[in-house]
Protein backbone atom coordinates (compact mmCIF):
# COMPACT_ATOMS: atom_id res chain seq x y z
CA UNK A 1 0.00 0.00 0.00
CA UNK A 2 1.69 3.43 -0.76
CA UNK A 3 2.88 5.73 2.27
CA UNK A 4 -0.48 7.73 2.81
CA UNK A 5 -3.05 5.89 1.41
CA UNK A 6 -4.35 4.59 4.57
CA UNK A 7 -5.24 8.34 5.88
CA UNK A 8 -6.68 8.95 2.46
CA UNK A 9 -9.05 6.19 2.81
CA UNK A 10 -10.36 7.16 6.55
CA UNK A 11 -9.85 10.96 6.12
CA UNK A 12 -7.53 13.03 8.58
CA UNK A 13 -8.57 14.22 11.57
CA UNK A 14 -6.74 17.80 12.66
CA UNK A 15 -7.63 19.01 16.10
CA UNK A 16 -7.19 22.79 16.87
CA UNK A 17 -5.72 23.43 20.33
CA UNK A 18 -5.24 25.33 22.55
CA UNK A 19 -3.01 23.62 25.05
CA UNK A 20 -3.34 24.26 28.95
CA UNK A 21 -0.64 26.80 29.75
CA UNK A 22 0.35 25.63 33.69
CA UNK A 23 2.30 27.85 35.83
CA UNK A 24 1.05 31.17 35.19
CA UNK A 25 -0.29 33.68 37.53
CA UNK A 26 -4.47 33.18 36.33
CA UNK A 27 -6.19 32.05 33.07
CA UNK A 28 -3.76 32.97 29.51
CA UNK A 29 -6.33 35.31 27.44
CA UNK A 30 -4.67 33.56 23.93
CA UNK A 31 -7.58 33.03 21.48
CA UNK A 32 -9.22 36.04 19.57
CA UNK A 33 -6.72 38.42 21.51
CA UNK A 34 -4.18 41.13 20.09
CA UNK A 35 -2.57 41.67 23.40
CA UNK A 36 -2.04 38.28 25.41
CA UNK A 37 -2.76 38.99 29.52
CA UNK A 38 -2.64 36.33 32.12
CA UNK A 39 -6.13 37.22 33.60
CA UNK A 40 -6.57 36.55 37.26
CA UNK A 41 -10.76 36.07 36.96
CA UNK A 42 -11.17 33.79 33.99
CA UNK A 43 -12.21 35.47 30.49
CA UNK A 44 -12.40 33.74 27.15
CA UNK A 45 -12.64 35.14 23.99
CA UNK A 46 -14.74 32.72 20.95
CA UNK A 47 -11.58 32.38 18.61
CA UNK A 48 -13.33 33.38 15.07
CA UNK A 49 -10.78 32.37 12.36
CA UNK A 50 -10.02 29.22 13.78
CA UNK A 51 -13.51 28.86 14.16
CA UNK A 52 -13.87 29.54 10.47
CA UNK A 53 -10.80 27.26 9.94
CA UNK A 54 -12.68 24.21 11.77
CA UNK A 55 -16.15 24.91 9.99
CA UNK A 56 -13.93 24.93 6.08
CA UNK A 57 -12.27 21.96 7.17
CA UNK A 58 -15.04 20.40 8.61
CA UNK A 59 -17.29 21.16 5.31
CA UNK A 60 -14.06 19.66 3.25
CA UNK A 61 -14.91 16.07 4.75
CA UNK A 62 -11.88 16.23 6.96
CA UNK A 63 -12.47 14.95 11.08
CA UNK A 64 -12.46 18.17 13.05
CA UNK A 65 -11.74 18.27 16.85
CA UNK A 66 -11.57 21.49 18.43
CA UNK A 67 -9.69 21.21 21.62
CA UNK A 68 -9.64 24.49 23.85
CA UNK A 69 -8.27 22.67 26.73
CA UNK A 70 -7.85 26.24 27.83
CA UNK A 71 -11.84 27.10 27.79
CA UNK A 72 -12.38 23.63 29.32
CA UNK A 73 -10.65 24.16 32.29
CA UNK A 74 -8.38 21.36 31.69
CA UNK A 75 -4.74 20.52 33.36
CA UNK A 76 -2.01 19.93 31.01
CA UNK A 77 -1.37 16.21 31.44
CA UNK A 78 -6.18 15.68 31.24
CA UNK A 79 -5.17 17.52 27.72
CA UNK A 80 -2.20 15.25 27.06
CA UNK A 81 -4.06 12.07 27.72
CA UNK A 82 -7.05 13.54 25.46
CA UNK A 83 -4.86 14.25 22.86
CA UNK A 84 -3.19 11.18 22.57
CA UNK A 85 -6.44 9.29 22.56
CA UNK A 86 -7.43 11.37 20.08
CA UNK A 87 -4.53 10.98 17.62
CA UNK A 88 -5.24 13.60 15.96
CA UNK A 89 -2.77 13.70 12.22
CA UNK A 90 -2.29 16.72 12.84
CA UNK A 91 -2.60 19.65 15.53
CA UNK A 92 -2.85 23.59 14.84
CA UNK A 93 -1.93 26.01 17.36
CA UNK A 94 -2.23 29.88 17.69
CA UNK A 95 0.50 31.19 19.44
CA UNK A 96 1.36 34.83 20.78
CA UNK A 97 4.87 36.07 21.82
CA UNK A 98 4.66 35.63 25.22
CA UNK A 99 3.65 31.86 25.42
CA UNK A 100 5.69 30.62 22.03
CA UNK A 101 8.39 28.76 24.26
CA UNK A 102 6.17 27.35 26.14
CA UNK A 103 4.07 25.80 23.07
CA UNK A 104 7.38 25.07 21.49
CA UNK A 105 8.06 22.70 24.70
CA UNK A 106 4.82 21.02 24.17
CA UNK A 107 5.88 20.42 20.75
CA UNK A 108 8.74 18.53 21.18
CA UNK A 109 6.91 16.69 24.15
CA UNK A 110 4.06 15.85 21.26
CA UNK A 111 6.56 14.77 18.80
CA UNK A 112 9.04 13.08 20.91
CA UNK A 113 6.86 10.90 22.50
CA UNK A 114 4.87 9.18 19.74
CA UNK A 115 3.05 6.99 21.19
CA UNK A 116 1.77 3.44 19.55
CA UNK A 117 3.27 5.17 16.62
CA UNK A 118 1.24 8.16 16.58
CA UNK A 119 3.37 10.90 14.87
CA UNK A 120 1.44 14.16 14.09
CA UNK A 121 2.48 16.97 12.37
CA UNK A 122 1.84 20.65 14.36
CA UNK A 123 1.13 23.87 12.91
CA UNK A 124 1.24 26.75 14.57
CA UNK A 125 -0.16 29.93 13.49
CA UNK A 126 -0.42 33.68 14.32
CA UNK A 127 1.19 37.00 14.44
CA UNK A 128 4.50 35.89 16.43
CA UNK A 129 5.31 33.23 13.82
CA UNK A 130 4.18 35.88 10.96
CA UNK A 131 6.79 38.11 12.07
CA UNK A 132 9.37 35.54 13.02
CA UNK A 133 9.08 31.71 11.30
CA UNK A 134 11.74 30.84 10.39
CA UNK A 135 12.44 30.86 14.68
CA UNK A 136 9.92 28.35 15.45
CA UNK A 137 11.16 26.18 12.96
CA UNK A 138 14.59 26.31 14.30
CA UNK A 139 13.67 26.09 18.04
CA UNK A 140 10.93 23.48 18.03
CA UNK A 141 10.29 20.51 15.95
CA UNK A 142 7.03 22.06 14.33
CA UNK A 143 6.43 20.65 10.90
CA UNK A 144 4.76 23.76 9.25
CA UNK A 145 4.04 27.79 10.38
CA UNK A 146 1.03 29.10 8.74
CA UNK A 147 1.71 33.01 8.32
CA UNK A 148 -0.84 35.78 7.74
CA UNK A 149 -4.37 36.34 9.19
CA UNK A 150 -5.74 34.51 6.68
CA UNK A 151 -4.76 31.00 8.49
CA UNK A 152 -8.42 29.50 7.91
CA UNK A 153 -8.08 29.26 4.71
CA UNK A 154 -3.77 28.46 4.72
CA UNK A 155 -4.96 25.53 7.07
CA UNK A 156 -7.43 24.18 4.60
CA UNK A 157 -5.05 24.36 2.11
CA UNK A 158 -2.33 22.59 3.48
CA UNK A 159 -4.47 19.45 4.87
CA UNK A 160 -5.70 19.53 0.87
CA UNK A 161 -2.19 19.10 0.25
CA UNK A 162 -1.19 16.06 3.06
CA UNK A 163 -4.49 14.57 2.17
CA UNK A 164 -3.49 14.04 -1.26
CA UNK A 165 -0.08 13.37 -0.79
CA UNK A 166 -0.50 11.65 2.43
CA UNK A 167 2.74 12.47 3.92
CA UNK A 168 5.20 15.09 4.57
CA UNK A 169 7.59 16.72 3.29
CA UNK A 170 4.82 18.40 0.62
CA UNK A 171 5.20 19.66 -2.90
CA UNK A 172 5.02 23.16 -2.74
CA UNK A 173 3.53 23.65 -5.96
CA UNK A 174 0.40 22.96 -4.37
CA UNK A 175 0.47 25.28 -1.24
CA UNK A 176 -0.58 28.52 -1.16
CA UNK A 177 1.82 31.90 -0.15
CA UNK A 178 2.86 32.03 2.94
CA UNK A 179 3.39 28.20 4.28
CA UNK A 180 6.16 27.59 6.41
CA UNK A 181 7.55 23.56 5.85
CA UNK A 182 10.17 21.07 6.40
CA UNK A 183 11.97 19.88 2.95
CA UNK A 184 13.12 16.26 3.14
CA UNK A 185 16.96 17.87 2.84
CA UNK A 186 18.14 21.09 4.02
CA UNK A 187 16.78 23.99 6.15
CA UNK A 188 13.22 24.74 6.58
CA UNK A 189 11.92 26.93 3.08
CA UNK A 190 8.79 28.86 2.70
CA UNK A 191 6.15 29.50 0.01
CA UNK A 192 6.77 33.11 -0.39
CA UNK A 193 5.25 36.09 1.31
CA UNK A 194 1.36 35.67 2.27
CA UNK A 195 -1.13 37.51 0.06
CA UNK A 196 -4.68 38.61 1.64
CA UNK A 197 -6.48 37.64 -1.71
CA UNK A 198 -8.80 35.60 -0.39
CA UNK A 199 -12.63 37.06 -0.61
CA UNK A 200 -14.13 36.76 2.44
CA UNK A 201 -17.67 36.49 0.61
CA UNK A 202 -16.22 32.62 0.80
CA UNK A 203 -16.44 31.94 4.08
CA UNK A 204 -18.83 29.95 5.45
CA UNK A 205 -21.41 30.34 8.23
CA UNK A 206 -19.07 29.10 11.53
CA UNK A 207 -20.62 25.77 12.88
CA UNK A 208 -21.31 27.50 15.93
CA UNK A 209 -21.75 23.41 17.70
CA UNK A 210 -18.46 22.27 16.22
CA UNK A 211 -16.44 24.95 17.77
CA UNK A 212 -18.43 24.89 21.25
CA UNK A 213 -19.72 28.44 21.50
CA UNK A 214 -21.10 28.04 24.60
CA UNK A 215 -17.46 27.86 26.09
CA UNK A 216 -16.93 31.76 25.69
CA UNK A 217 -20.56 32.77 25.90
CA UNK A 218 -20.72 33.85 29.52
CA UNK A 219 -17.02 34.56 31.15
CA UNK A 220 -16.24 37.51 29.13
CA UNK A 221 -16.40 40.95 30.78
CA UNK A 222 -17.67 42.90 27.37
CA UNK A 223 -21.67 41.11 27.33
CA UNK A 224 -23.94 42.79 29.28
CA UNK A 225 -26.19 40.20 28.31
CA UNK A 226 -26.30 36.18 28.34
CA UNK A 227 -25.44 33.99 26.19
CA UNK A 228 -22.82 36.38 23.98
CA UNK A 229 -20.93 35.45 21.19
CA UNK A 230 -18.39 37.15 18.94
CA UNK A 231 -18.44 37.66 14.70
CA UNK A 232 -16.36 39.33 12.23
CA UNK A 233 -17.58 41.61 9.66
CA UNK A 234 -13.84 42.59 8.55
CA UNK A 235 -10.31 41.65 8.56
CA UNK A 236 -8.77 43.86 10.43
CA UNK A 237 -8.61 47.35 10.47
CA UNK A 238 -8.91 49.98 7.83
CA UNK A 239 -6.85 52.20 9.47
CA UNK A 240 -3.83 49.27 10.07
CA UNK A 241 -1.60 51.99 11.21
CA UNK A 242 -1.25 51.68 14.94
CA UNK A 243 2.14 51.11 15.98
CA UNK A 244 1.99 48.67 18.59
CA UNK A 245 -0.48 46.82 16.89
CA UNK A 246 0.01 42.95 16.40
CA UNK A 247 -2.52 42.44 14.40
CA UNK A 248 -1.49 44.65 11.87
CA UNK A 249 1.55 42.02 11.29
CA UNK A 250 -1.33 39.42 10.49
CA UNK A 251 -3.77 42.40 8.42
CA UNK A 252 -1.81 44.40 6.19
CA UNK A 253 -4.80 44.91 4.35
CA UNK A 254 -8.43 45.42 5.24
CA UNK A 255 -11.27 43.57 3.99
CA UNK A 256 -15.06 43.73 4.60
CA UNK A 257 -17.98 40.61 4.41
CA UNK A 258 -20.90 42.15 2.88
CA UNK A 259 -23.66 43.18 5.31
CA UNK A 260 -25.87 40.92 4.20
CA UNK A 261 -23.77 38.35 5.03
CA UNK A 262 -23.12 39.34 8.25
CA UNK A 263 -27.02 40.27 9.23
CA UNK A 264 -27.99 36.84 8.31
CA UNK A 265 -25.19 35.46 10.83
CA UNK A 266 -26.98 37.61 13.30
CA UNK A 267 -29.92 36.00 12.71
CA UNK A 268 -29.19 32.41 12.61
CA UNK A 269 -27.61 33.45 16.28
CA UNK A 270 -30.82 35.19 17.58
CA UNK A 271 -33.26 32.34 15.90
CA UNK A 272 -30.88 29.37 16.86
CA UNK A 273 -28.98 29.75 19.05
CA UNK A 274 -30.61 32.20 21.50
CA UNK A 275 -27.33 34.52 21.56
CA UNK A 276 -28.50 37.80 23.23
CA UNK A 277 -25.44 39.94 22.66
CA UNK A 278 -22.29 39.95 19.92
CA UNK A 279 -19.23 41.28 20.15
CA UNK A 280 -17.84 42.10 16.66
CA UNK A 281 -14.16 41.72 16.93
CA UNK A 282 -12.98 43.43 13.36
CA UNK A 283 -10.09 45.81 14.63
CA UNK A 284 -12.25 48.46 13.65
CA UNK A 285 -15.92 48.02 12.42
CA UNK A 286 -16.83 48.91 8.89
CA UNK A 287 -17.86 53.00 8.58
CA UNK A 288 -19.94 54.85 5.71
CA UNK A 289 -22.03 52.95 3.26
CA UNK A 290 -21.50 49.62 4.78
CA UNK A 291 -22.52 51.03 8.54
CA UNK A 292 -25.51 52.48 7.28
CA UNK A 293 -26.60 49.84 5.50
CA UNK A 294 -25.78 46.84 8.25
CA UNK A 295 -27.74 49.59 10.92
CA UNK A 296 -30.46 49.78 8.49
CA UNK A 297 -30.84 46.03 7.93
CA UNK A 298 -30.59 45.80 11.84
CA UNK A 299 -34.01 47.82 12.19
CA UNK A 300 -35.67 46.33 9.46
CA UNK A 301 -35.32 42.93 9.98
CA UNK A 302 -35.65 43.50 13.85
CA UNK A 303 -32.55 42.39 15.15
CA UNK A 304 -32.24 45.55 17.00
CA UNK A 305 -35.09 44.65 19.76
CA UNK A 306 -33.55 41.27 20.07
CA UNK A 307 -29.79 41.35 20.50
CA UNK A 308 -27.40 43.91 21.63
CA UNK A 309 -24.25 44.86 19.32
CA UNK A 310 -20.62 45.47 20.50
CA UNK A 311 -17.94 46.80 18.26
CA UNK A 312 -14.38 47.97 18.19
CA UNK A 313 -14.51 51.97 16.73
CA UNK A 314 -12.06 54.70 16.19
CA UNK A 315 -12.24 58.07 17.48
CA UNK A 316 -13.33 60.75 14.83
CA UNK A 317 -14.60 57.81 12.38
CA UNK A 318 -18.51 58.17 12.97
CA UNK A 319 -20.49 61.57 13.82
CA UNK A 320 -23.65 62.39 15.80
CA UNK A 321 -25.96 60.81 12.94
CA UNK A 322 -24.16 57.49 12.44
CA UNK A 323 -24.20 57.26 16.10
CA UNK A 324 -27.71 58.10 16.63
CA UNK A 325 -28.38 55.17 13.57
CA UNK A 326 -26.33 52.51 15.56
CA UNK A 327 -28.31 53.12 18.30
CA UNK A 328 -31.56 52.62 17.31
CA UNK A 329 -29.86 49.30 15.08
CA UNK A 330 -28.92 48.10 18.84
CA UNK A 331 -25.71 49.08 19.39
CA UNK A 332 -24.74 49.27 22.68
CA UNK A 333 -20.79 49.24 23.94
CA UNK A 334 -18.18 50.86 21.60
CA UNK A 335 -14.43 50.01 22.41
CA UNK A 336 -12.12 52.88 21.36
CA UNK A 337 -8.15 52.65 21.39
CA UNK A 338 -6.96 55.96 23.69
CA UNK A 339 -3.78 54.60 24.68
CA UNK A 340 -2.42 57.72 25.77
CA UNK A 341 -3.71 61.23 26.83
CA UNK A 342 -0.44 63.01 25.59
CA UNK A 343 -0.34 64.06 21.75
CA UNK A 344 3.12 63.47 21.38
CA UNK A 345 2.63 59.54 21.94
CA UNK A 346 -0.57 59.27 20.10
CA UNK A 347 1.67 60.75 16.80
CA UNK A 348 4.83 58.22 18.07
CA UNK A 349 1.98 55.53 17.58
CA UNK A 350 0.56 56.91 14.45
CA UNK A 351 -2.95 56.99 15.95
CA UNK A 352 -4.24 59.49 13.68
CA UNK A 353 -6.26 61.35 16.53
CA UNK A 354 -6.68 64.49 18.52
CA UNK A 355 -7.84 64.87 22.40
CA UNK A 356 -10.14 67.05 20.35
CA UNK A 357 -11.98 64.00 17.94
CA UNK A 358 -11.43 62.10 21.27
CA UNK A 359 -13.91 64.45 23.49
CA UNK A 360 -16.26 65.04 20.89
CA UNK A 361 -16.59 61.27 19.88
CA UNK A 362 -17.28 60.58 23.79
CA UNK A 363 -19.68 63.25 24.24
CA UNK A 364 -21.68 62.07 21.02
CA UNK A 365 -21.75 58.54 22.01
CA UNK A 366 -23.19 59.11 25.07
CA UNK A 367 -25.68 61.40 24.18
CA UNK A 368 -26.79 59.48 21.55
CA UNK A 369 -27.37 56.94 24.51
CA UNK A 370 -23.77 54.27 23.71
CA UNK A 371 -21.94 53.11 26.17
CA UNK A 372 -17.84 54.01 25.26
CA UNK A 373 -15.23 51.77 26.54
CA UNK A 374 -11.56 53.51 26.88
CA UNK A 375 -8.37 51.44 26.40
CA UNK A 376 -5.19 53.43 27.61
CA UNK A 377 -1.61 51.67 28.41
CA UNK A 378 1.39 52.61 30.38
CA UNK A 379 5.22 52.41 30.03
CA UNK A 380 6.19 54.18 27.08
CA UNK A 381 10.33 54.95 27.25
CA UNK A 382 9.27 58.37 25.78
CA UNK A 383 6.95 59.65 28.63
CA UNK A 384 7.85 61.24 31.39
CA UNK A 385 6.28 60.10 34.82
CA UNK A 386 4.06 63.48 34.69
CA UNK A 387 2.69 62.24 31.08
CA UNK A 388 1.94 58.64 32.61
CA UNK A 389 -0.09 60.85 35.59
CA UNK A 390 -1.36 63.04 32.81
CA UNK A 391 -3.37 59.97 31.33
CA UNK A 392 -4.04 58.65 34.48
CA UNK A 393 -5.65 62.05 35.63
CA UNK A 394 -8.03 62.18 32.22
CA UNK A 395 -8.89 58.37 32.28
CA UNK A 396 -10.45 59.19 35.40
CA UNK A 397 -12.05 62.16 34.80
CA UNK A 398 -13.57 60.11 31.87
CA UNK A 399 -14.75 57.84 34.14
CA UNK A 400 -15.98 60.12 37.02
CA UNK A 401 -18.16 62.01 34.56
CA UNK A 402 -19.23 59.41 32.80
CA UNK A 403 -17.69 60.20 28.94
CA UNK A 404 -16.10 56.62 29.57
CA UNK A 405 -18.43 54.21 30.77
CA UNK A 406 -15.51 51.62 31.84
CA UNK A 407 -11.65 52.28 31.16
CA UNK A 408 -9.35 49.31 30.32
CA UNK A 409 -5.70 49.94 31.39
CA UNK A 410 -2.68 47.73 30.93
CA UNK A 411 1.00 47.71 29.99
CA UNK A 412 2.17 48.14 26.36
CA UNK A 413 4.09 45.65 25.01
CA UNK A 414 6.34 45.84 21.35
CA UNK A 415 5.21 42.74 19.64
CA UNK A 416 8.21 41.15 17.43
CA UNK A 417 6.89 42.43 13.38
CA UNK A 418 5.25 45.84 14.56
CA UNK A 419 6.75 49.47 13.88
CA UNK A 420 7.26 49.92 18.19
CA UNK A 421 9.21 46.77 18.02
CA UNK A 422 11.83 47.69 15.34
CA UNK A 423 11.87 51.18 17.17
CA UNK A 424 12.82 50.13 20.21
CA UNK A 425 15.51 47.26 19.23
CA UNK A 426 17.25 49.78 16.94
CA UNK A 427 17.18 52.59 19.96
CA UNK A 428 18.63 49.90 22.40
CA UNK A 429 15.22 50.47 24.46
CA UNK A 430 14.30 46.84 24.46
CA UNK A 431 15.56 45.47 28.27
CA UNK A 432 14.78 41.84 27.10
CA UNK A 433 14.33 39.35 24.15
CA UNK A 434 13.13 36.52 26.42
CA UNK A 435 9.48 36.45 25.03
CA UNK A 436 8.53 34.91 28.65
CA UNK A 437 8.29 38.56 29.95
CA UNK A 438 6.49 39.88 27.17
CA UNK A 439 3.30 38.54 29.12
CA UNK A 440 2.34 42.02 30.52
CA UNK A 441 3.20 41.80 34.15
CA UNK A 442 6.08 44.22 34.00
CA UNK A 443 7.32 46.77 31.38
CA UNK A 444 9.82 45.13 28.97
CA UNK A 445 10.88 48.93 27.13
CA UNK A 446 13.15 51.24 29.52
CA UNK A 447 11.55 53.94 31.20
CA UNK A 448 12.09 56.70 33.68
CA UNK A 449 9.74 54.42 35.86
CA UNK A 450 10.33 51.19 37.59
CA UNK A 451 8.55 48.18 37.44
CA UNK A 452 6.46 48.68 40.91
CA UNK A 453 5.45 52.35 39.90
CA UNK A 454 3.95 51.13 36.37
CA UNK A 455 1.60 48.79 37.71
CA UNK A 456 0.56 51.37 40.31
CA UNK A 457 -0.31 53.65 37.56
CA UNK A 458 -3.04 50.49 36.07
CA UNK A 459 -4.01 50.59 39.73
CA UNK A 460 -4.87 54.29 39.76
CA UNK A 461 -7.25 53.49 36.97
CA UNK A 462 -8.94 50.82 38.40
CA UNK A 463 -9.47 51.85 41.75
CA UNK A 464 -11.46 54.87 40.27
CA UNK A 465 -14.53 52.23 39.91
CA UNK A 466 -14.48 52.48 43.95
CA UNK A 467 -14.75 56.45 44.32
CA UNK A 468 -18.31 57.63 45.48
CA UNK A 469 -18.79 59.90 42.40
CA UNK A 470 -18.61 56.81 40.11
CA UNK A 471 -20.47 54.35 42.18
CA UNK A 472 -23.46 56.77 42.42
CA UNK A 473 -23.27 57.52 38.91
CA UNK A 474 -23.52 53.55 38.32
CA UNK A 475 -26.44 53.09 41.00
CA UNK A 476 -28.11 55.61 39.24
CA UNK A 477 -27.98 53.67 36.02
CA UNK A 478 -29.78 50.44 37.09
CA UNK A 479 -32.58 49.96 35.36
CA UNK A 480 -33.38 46.25 35.88
CA UNK A 481 -32.25 42.73 37.63
CA UNK A 482 -30.23 42.43 34.43
CA UNK A 483 -28.72 46.14 35.29
CA UNK A 484 -27.87 45.05 38.57
CA UNK A 485 -26.16 41.35 37.54
CA UNK A 486 -23.98 43.22 35.22
CA UNK A 487 -22.91 45.63 37.56
CA UNK A 488 -22.03 42.64 39.88
CA UNK A 489 -20.26 40.86 37.19
CA UNK A 490 -18.46 44.38 36.54
CA UNK A 491 -16.80 44.69 40.18
CA UNK A 492 -15.62 41.21 40.23
CA UNK A 493 -14.04 41.97 37.23
CA UNK A 494 -12.32 45.13 38.52
CA UNK A 495 -10.93 43.02 41.12
CA UNK A 496 -9.75 40.60 39.23
CA UNK A 497 -7.54 43.41 37.09
CA UNK A 498 -6.36 45.06 40.53
CA UNK A 499 -4.91 41.14 40.85
CA UNK A 500 -3.61 40.96 37.15
CA UNK A 501 -1.35 44.10 37.93
CA UNK A 502 -0.69 43.09 41.59
CA UNK A 503 2.89 44.56 42.72
CA UNK A 504 3.76 41.03 44.22
CA UNK A 505 2.87 39.21 41.09
CA UNK A 506 5.82 41.37 39.26
CA UNK A 507 8.22 39.57 37.70
CA UNK A 508 11.73 40.48 37.41
CA UNK A 509 13.03 41.38 33.71
CA UNK A 510 16.19 39.70 32.66
CA UNK A 511 18.07 42.51 31.21
CA UNK A 512 20.07 39.76 29.20
CA UNK A 513 18.83 39.23 25.51
CA UNK A 514 18.11 35.57 25.40
CA UNK A 515 17.00 35.68 21.66
CA UNK A 516 18.90 37.60 18.61
CA UNK A 517 16.08 39.15 16.35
Amino acid sequence: MPAGADKRERGLKVAISYPPLEGGPGVPLLSQNRQFQWFASPTYIYPVVPAYAATMLKDDGFDVLWDDAIAKGLSYREWLSSIRKERPDVIAIETKTPVVKRHWEIIREIKGSEAGGWRPSVVLMGDHVTALPEESMEKSPVDFVLTGGDYDFLLLNLMRSLRLEGRAPLRKDGLEPGIWLRDSEGPPSSTGPFRLDHSLERLPKIDRALTMWRLYSEKNGNFKRLPGTYTMAGRDCWWAGCTFCSWTTLYPRYRVRPPSSVLDEIGELIEVHGVREIMDDTGTFPTGEWLNEFSTGMIERGYGERVLLDCNMRFGAVGKEELRLMKKAGFRLLLFGLESANPKTLERLNKGVTMDEVMRTLRDARSSGLFPHVTIMFGYPWESPEDAMNTIRFGRHLLKKGLAWTVQATVVMPYPGTPLFKYCRDEGLLKTLDWDDYDMRCPVMKTGLRNEETQRLVHKIYSTAFSPEFVIRRLLSLRDREDLKYFLRGGAKVFGHLMDFGWARNVKVNERADYTV
